[in-house]
């Protein structure tokens, strides 16, 4: 039986994410970081969504993505399939990769963008994989601290609530806790 579609409409904001199956590993090396954002934009940016934020940590990833088109469960089909193929036959491994399906949340307040965009590029200093967020190379974060000039992440509707690069900055350094009442819609 096939799955039903979520429920996501283009035009609006959503949080897109998944884990690595019993929460394991989905990247082994920088070069399947690297692949993975390839396949991503293949396979979903350039035709579905506009991406606004990113980051992939070793076990799961985030996006914060700006739906364009409503095929968004086939081109993640596709895409997963794709990536989890290569790494399967990279690593002489078999089986899924990722735990289920990728979720989504809709992201309904223009507070809540902002405030997800931080929870998102502060995800690998929480792991404690660094200790500040440019430091994390899979992140859009150096994109919007403006230390990398990326493509991939669209990144005026968070800059223009923050204001300026430096605001944003300084908004995602401070790390302050989130409107509890956006709180349940972060993944932790």
């Amino acid at each position: 039986m096939p799955r039903r579609p979520r429920a996501v409409s283009p035009g609006h904001y959503y949080h897109l994410y998944n884990r690595g199956n019993n929460r394991q590993a989905i990247f082994f090396e920088r070069a399947n970081y690297l692949h993975f954002l390839k396949q991503f934009r293949h396979y979903v940016a350039t035709t579905t969504v506009h991406v606004v934020a990113y980051c992939l940590m070793p076990n799961h990833y985030h996006f914060l993505i700006y739906l364009r088109e409503a095929d968004l469960d086939a081109a993640m089909r596709r895409f997963t399939l794709s990536y989890t193929n290569a790494i399967n036959h990279r690593y002489d491994r078999c089986g899924s990769l990722f735990q289920g399906r990728f979720q989504t949340l809709p992201v309904d307040r223009d507070d809540y963008l902002l405030h997800l965009t931080r929870y998102i590029h502060l995800n690998p200093v929480k792991a404690r994989l660094v200790q500040h967020p440019a430091e994390w190379e899979f992140s859009s974060y150096l994109d919007y601290a403006e230390l990398r000039s990326g493509t991939l992440p669209q990144r005026e509707p968070v800059l223009t609530q923050a204001g300026t690069v430096a605001a944003y900055r300084q908004f995602v350094e401070q790390d302050s806790p989130p409107d509890s009442s956006i709180q349940y819609l972060l993944f932790d």
